[in-house]
């Protein structure tokens, strides 16, 4: 829905004061353009994106999502997944799983994607400076987690320790293979990685992440906690942590799901008395550790 008045300023206003008045109404997207596109398995894609509509993007923090809106196929909510010390490029590393990203997986370079946003809340990772950082991701999970992970490692001196724990199904399905090399060859983190199933030619380790976090150098005591993944991966990581001594409160997961509207307007992401929308997606465990408790909410 265009604002009141649109049609009126549409005839008579300059171009910029149009986009000014689009860009009030949360409900239009701007038009971004694709400058790059690239393939990190299979069925998971990257696409970096440039403002086309105005010059100035809002700021995002880690953690938010965008409605991505694929012209003449629809509108789906994806995190962000870039660098946020980079505010004019938008990067979202999305799985073709549906109509909508099944349409914006076969967009090249130079198409344009419709984009609201940012919206939700974000990775506490400033208010936790001074604190040990746990990074815990599973499968695709850790896309929304990068830019509170880049965050982190661009202020490196701001926090104790920093460890990262991921989880895969099988090695042909690790997220950012290279980046996750390079993290680990740094003296300064604790980099894990798991799968469920391997071949003879891995070397790591073989199991569930929370195995991980049960040896991880890391001070319960003194550590926020930041958890993305499958949502049965988040409980049981979550109890982990918890169980290890971390504060509930500082234990914060990515509840994505059923986001349409993104302003709390449609109700499709209401989860109890939440809407995700508004009230997440990044909520802390120690507020909905009850609701993820309650089959098919």
């Amino acid at each position: 829905m265009l604002p009141a008045g649109s049609y009126w300023m549409s005839m008579a206003a300059p171009a910029s004061e149009l986009r000014s008045a689009l860009a009030a109404d949360p409900m239009v997207p701007a038009r971004w353009r694709i400058d790059r596109r690239g393939r990190e398995l299979s069925d998971v894609f990257t696409v970096e994106l440039s403002p086309q509509d105005h010059p100035l993007p809002r700021h995002w923090s880690p953690g938010q999502f965008n409605m991505l809106y694929v012209f003449g196929a629809g509108e789906v909510a994806i995190s962000i997944s870039g660098d946020p010390a980079n505010q004019y490029r938008l990067v979202h590393t999305v799985r073709a799983v549906g109509p909508t990203t099944e349409a914006m997986s076969r967009l090249r370079a130079g198409d344009n994607l419709g984009v609201r946003g940012p919206f939700g809340t974000d990775w506490p990772v400033v208010a936790a400076e001074g604190a040990d950082l746990v990074f815990v991701a599973g499968g695709l999970g850790l896309a929304p987690l990068r830019p509170a992970i880049l965050h982190a490692l661009a202020n490196r001196g701001r926090y104790g320790a920093v460890c990262i724990y991921f989880g895969a199904r099988r090695p042909q399905d690790l997220l950012f293979r290279q980046q996750l090399e390079r993290w680990r060859g740094r003296f300064d983190l604790e980099v894990e990685v798991t799968v469920d199933h391997a071949a003879t030619d891995w070397s790591g380790p073989v199991g569930v992440v929370t195995k991980l976090i049960e040896r991880g150098n890391f001070d319960p005591l003194s550590t926020t906690a930041f958890v993305c993944g499958p949502e049965v991966m988040m409980r049981f990581a979550a109890m982990e942590l918890a169980g290890r001594g971390v504060d509930p409160d500082e234990i914060h997961l990515s509840m994505e799901r059923n986001m349409k509207c993104a302003i709390a307007f449609c109700g499709h992401c209401q989860w109890g008395p939440h809407f995700v929308c508004k009230d997440g997606p990044v909520f802390p465990y120690g507020r909905v550790v009850d609701l993820l408790t309650i089959t098919e909410l």
